[in-house]
């Protein structure tokens, strides 16, 4: 699972849940996969991330002295920036872990790099 999945991943399908997001990463397996650095593509992504969970994941990937805890005014023009975060983004791998609910503790394992997010029948 590359992180740029977990920033979009929420348990609001769960019964009751409200938000569900961020859900707490944990890796116990990555490996880093490069890919083609793309700015363009890059900057387009920008509003669609929430930086606190990109910066969590920096926490959990252990990338914090490469992405800021707030997100930078003209973080567009800061091409080394944007090669960091994707780097974290696009690049690490996240091959064995878990994803848990804030709301509810639920958790979901990350298993050959594939979170998996069903629910029971009394959760939804």
């Amino acid at each position: 699972m590359k992180l740029s999945t977990y920033n979009f991943l929420t348990s609001m399908a769960i019964k009751g849940v409200k938000v569900g997001f961020p859900l707490k990463l944990t890796i116990s397996k990555k490996e880093v996969v490069e890919s083609e650095f793309n700015p363009t593509f890059m900057e387009r992504i920008l509003p669609k991330l929430d930086w606190s969970a990109v910066y969590g994941a920096a926490q959990v990937a252990e990338l914090t002295e490469d992405i800021p805890a707030v997100q930078p005014e003209n973080i567009g023009e800061n091409e080394l920036l944007l090669q960091k975060l994707h780097h974290l983004l696009f690049e690490i791998d996240v091959l064995e872990g878990q994803l848990e609910c804030p709301e509810t503790g639920r958790v979901f394992p990350i298993t050959d790099g594939i979170p998996n997010m069903l629910l029971n029948e009394d959760e939804v």
